[in-house]
Order: C-alpha cells, then sequence, then structure tokens
C-alpha cells in the first residue's frame, strides 16, 4: 500500500531541492550584496550554525536529543549580525533541517504542515528582539536582556502554536477562540529550554567582557 502522507513529504522536499537548486545564482547575489562577511560576522554565523545542527538536528545527528537552542540562536543572530540576509540564510538552514530529518525520519514529518509557514515570524520575532538589544546603550543589562528574551519567547510560542492549530488541518472545526485554549502545556518546556540557552550565553558573554577572556563577542557589552 502507497503511503500518501509519506509521498506528500517527499514531493515537498523534492521541490525544495529543485527551487532551491533554480533560485541558488540569484540568492547568492543578493545575499553577498547584503551580508557584512567580516571576520567577526562570519564566526558568529558559523557558531550559530553548528549550534542549530546540533540542537535542532540532535535526532539525526546524536543519539542524545538534546533541547532545540533555535530560538535563542536567532535572538543571538539579530544582536550580532542584525542584516535581513543574515535571518533569511538562518531560516533556510532551520528549514533544511527539518525537512532533511524528515527524509531520514517520518515520524519527524508530523509538524510539516500547511501551517509550517509560522515558523518564518516565530523566527522574526525572536531575531527582531536581537536587534532592538542592539540598539541599547548597554545590550547585556539584566532587564533589558531578560525583557527582550521573555516577550519575543512568550510571542514565539503563541505564533506557532496557534498557526499550527488552525492551519494544519488536523484541527478542521476550530477556529481563533478555540484554539488559544491549546498548547499552553508546552510553554514551561518551551520557555524553560530556551531561557537555559540564553541564560548560558549572558553569563557567558559578561564574563568573557569582564576578564577580556573573549574580544570579539563583547563589543556590544558596556
Amino acid at each position: 500500500m502507497i503511503n500518501i502522507k509519506k509521498c506528500y513529504h517527499e514531493r515537498i522536499i523534492f521541490i525544495c531541492i529543485i527551487g532551491g537548486y533554480w533560485l541558488s545564482p540569484f540568492l547568492k547575489d543578493q545575499v553577498m550584496k547584503n551580508i557584512n562577511l567580516s571576520s567577526k560576522n562570519l564566526i558568529i554565523a558559523a557558531a550559530i550554525a553548528f549550534f542549530m545542527l546540533l540542537t535542532r538536528g540532535s535526532h539525526v545527528m546524536t543519539s542524545v536529543a538534546l533541547p532545540d537552542a533555535s530560538l535563542a540562536l536567532l535572538l543571538i543572530g539579530g544582536l550580532y549580525l542584525r542584516k535581513a540576509a543574515w535571518f533569511a540564510l538562518f531560516v533556510v538552514l532551520a528549514t533544511a533541517i527539518d525537512f532533511g530529518a524528515a527524509a531520514v525520519d517520518s515520524l519527524q514529518a508530523f509538524c510539516l504542515t500547511a501551517g509550517y509557514w509560522g515558523m518564518l515570524p516565530t523566527y522574526a520575532a525572536m531575531w527582531l528582539a536581537g536587534v532592538w538589544l542592539d540598539k541599547q546603550a548597554n545590550s547585556f543589562d539584566a532587564i533589558k536582556f531578560t525583557l527582550a528574551a521573555l516577550v519575543s519567547t512568550i510571542a514565539a510560542f503563541v505564533i506557532s502554536t496557534q498557526t499550527y492549530y488552525l492551519f494544519s488541518g488536523r484541527f478542521p472545526n476550530n477556529g481563533l477562540i478555540e484554539t488559544i485554549q491549546y498548547g499552553w502545556n508546552y510553554l514551561p518546556s518551551y520557555m524553560g529550554f530556551t531561557a537555559m540557552y540564553l541564560i548560558g550565553f549572558w553569563v557567558l558573554a559578561k564574563a568573557s567582557a569582564k576578564f577580556n577572556f573573549v574580544k570579539l563577542l563583547s563589543n556590544n557589552i558596556a
């Protein structure tokens, strides 16, 4: 018997690959025009990409399922890299990881529905929080950093859960009023893992600035 669901996701992956192949020359030209390719930015981007692959793709890269650090990484990306072209690259990377994992393990395709587009504004909420922090006199002020992280993570949670419940097709009879009641049981872990990574990053950044261990990532710290 043909697995229709599996064929559907394989078709989506095929279309993404073909589309990426044809669009890659155009995207390359546009990205190269807009990205500041300084050594600092390249190192930061490479670190973000590495940890995104390590945590978001943990179900295929390692035997240990590390908590997804994508939200925290996008806030950090907005703080240091700022430009929309960098954001676009990380969105493409996150999407490629998701579809790649689904190709390897069909169970990972459960969330790849018509509501998957909601991940774009979800990621944008985190990135813009980082951009906002960069514009502050002291980007690592405890109150401002906590406020930005808290507001953006809650916004990301609401956007991602609501677009899934409203547009996935798995809850056809539910409207906004009904779906807003669901999914809150995931909020503690959703916020907890993101907070864990951001707290670790904040402590490391403050320590590196105070003791001058790492100059590269401390330019924005007062």
